[in-house]
C-alpha cells in the first residue's frame, strides 16, 4: 500500500458550445465499476470519509466547485485539491482517505469497483494502522 498509486486520470471531454465530459467502460478507469455515487450540499466545516477500504478502489472528482482530499498510507500523508470536472483521482485500496474544505455548491463524483459491503471498510485510523502493519509484515 503506498500513495504510489495514487494517480490522476483525465476524464474525456468533448469541448464546443460548453463540455460533455464522459467516462465508458473500458476507459479511462483501472476497474470495472460496480457503483457511483455523488455528494453535494455538504457545509464547509464538515470532514466526510474518515475511512480506508480493504479491497475497494475509487475514482474521485468534483464535477462542479472545490474540496480537498487528504490521503494516508499509514506512513506519508498528501493532500489534493480537487477542483477540476476533467481530471479524477485513482485511489488504489488500502487508503485512509478523508474529504473536506467543501465550497458551496461542490459536487463530488465517486467511481468504486464493488458494490457497497461494510465489511471492506475500516472506519477507525487506529485500526487502519494496524491493517497496514499486518499487509506489510505479509
Amino acid at each position: 500500500m503506498s500513495l504510489n498509486g495514487v494517480r490522476w486520470v483525465d476524464i474525456p471531454t468533448i469541448r464546443g458550445e460548453g463540455c460533455v465530459s464522459f467516462l465508458q467502460k473500458g476507459q479511462p478507469l483501472p476497474f470495472e465499476p460496480r457503483r457511483m455515487y455523488y455528494l453535494h450540499d455538504i457545509p464547509k466545516d464538515v470532514v466526510r470519509g474518515a475511512h480506508a477500504h480493504k479491497e475497494l478502489q475509487q475514482l474521485i472528482w468534483a464535477i462542479n466547485g472545490s474540496f480537498t482530499l487528504m490521503l494516508d498510507d499509514g506512513r506519508t500523508r498528501q493532500e489534493f485539491v480537487m477542483n477540476d470536472p476533467t481530471k479524477g483521482l485513482y485511489l488504489p485500496s488500502g487508503l485512509w482517505r478523508e474529504l473536506s474544505d467543501f465550497k458551496s455548491g461542490t459536487v463530488c463524483v465517486v467511481m468504486a469497483s464493488l458494490e457497497y459491503d461494510e465489511a471492506d471498510y475500516i472506519r477507525d485510523y487506529d485500526d487502519f494502522k494496524a491493517y497496514v502493519a499486518e499487509q506489510e509484515g505479509k
